[in-house]
């Protein structure tokens, strides 16, 4: 199994993308159409204090009729924000992933932010896991291992 540290880096980007609790929910949206993410962390300086994602907007502000220009991110934003460490596995992250019903996890490695994954990043992880062994008992079967 793949580490979160490894997912980071076979992901090359760790630009994490942001914005502040006050910014407008059309912000946020227009922010993440720019940088085609489908989640925003919301930060108070080093602080995460939510995230904000696509559902987000459609079940909190289309579904409930509000203005995206006029609600502030802090009134639609997810607080609990749940996160994982460098060391912890795809398989973890998978079983957390599905157990919070969340497609995103904010890395924190010492208590700084280093990564944000996505359930996109953790599936392309396995994928890479499998492919490998697939290509290496191909090698065993072909007798061509050494």
């Amino acid at each position: 199994m793949k580490t979160v540290a490894e997912i980071l880096k076979a992901k090359g980007d760790s630009t994490v993308h942001s914005i502040a609790p006050s910014a407008t929910v059309f912000d946020a949206v227009k922010l993440m159409a720019d940088k085609n993410v489908g989640a925003l962390l919301v930060m108070e300086g080093e602080r995460i204090v939510g995230v904000v994602t696509e559902r987000d907007y459609a079940r909190k502000v289309v579904l409930l009729a509000r203005s995206s220009k006029d609600t502030p991110l802090r009134d639609v934003m997810t607080t609990a924000v749940i996160y994982v460490r460098p060391s912890q596995t795809s398989e973890e992250c998978m079983a957390l992933m599905t157990e919070s019903r969340v497609r995103h996890l904010p890395v924190i490695d010492g208590g700084k932010l280093v990564g944000l994954i996505s359930i996109g990043d953790i599936v392309k992880g396995i994928i890479s896991e499998q492919n490998f062994i697939i290509e290496q008992l191909q090698h065993y079967i072909s007798g061509e291992h050494a």
